[in-house]
């Protein structure tokens, strides 16, 4: 398990998913708050558990792992390899844990697991908390792609580029 201390919430922590993380994973990716900012839509309980034991879970390409803040579910961390050769790698928080910090440490406890390089992300463009962290990781702007109708910023973290240190 990696952690790292947070002063005012407990302790920011990665491990692996268990079965029971996946309902709280669940409910966050339906938040409508969430699913605004992220341009996401949501899967029903039935695919989204499918999608997740059967394809996420089961890909030994797939680097997962569940963020946990003093030992509360706070949300995902996963990268995998797309069709194209393309690392990504993309997380999901639950709205307790947004601005609170949460998204950095555990981005830069997940960055010290995964070491592919380049290394691509490309969240929704209106989503600007999310491209930011990204960019204080070291991910640069390389583009926008488009999922459906909505413009997403593509953004690498290059093989020098070195993660932001955290204390």
């Amino acid at each position: 398990m990696t952690d790292e201390r947070d002063e005012q919430h407990g302790e920011v922590s990665l491990r692996g998913v268990t079965d029971d993380d996946l309902f709280v994973f669940l409910a966050y990716e339906h938040d409508p708050e969430a699913v605004r900012r992220s341009r996401f839509t949501p899967r029903p309980r039935d695919a989204f558990l499918r999608h997740w034991r059967e394809r996420v879970l089961r890909d030994p390409d797939c680097l997962v792992r569940t963020v946990t803040v003093g030992g509360e579910v706070a949300g995902s961390v996963v990268s995998w390899t797309q069709e194209d050769g393309r690392r990504y790698v993309g997380y999901w928080l639950g709205r307790p844990y947004w601005a609170r910090g949460v998204g950095s440490r555990a981005l830069g406890l997940f960055l010290r697991l995964e070491r592919v390089r380049p290394l691509y992300a490309d969240p929704f463009g209106g989503n600007t908390a999310s491209v930011r962290l990204l960019e204080r990781h070291g991910f640069e702007r390389a583009g926008t792609v488009r999922h459906g109708e909505d413009e997403h910023i593509l953004l690498v973290l290059h093989p020098a580029a070195r993660p932001e240190a955290t204390p």
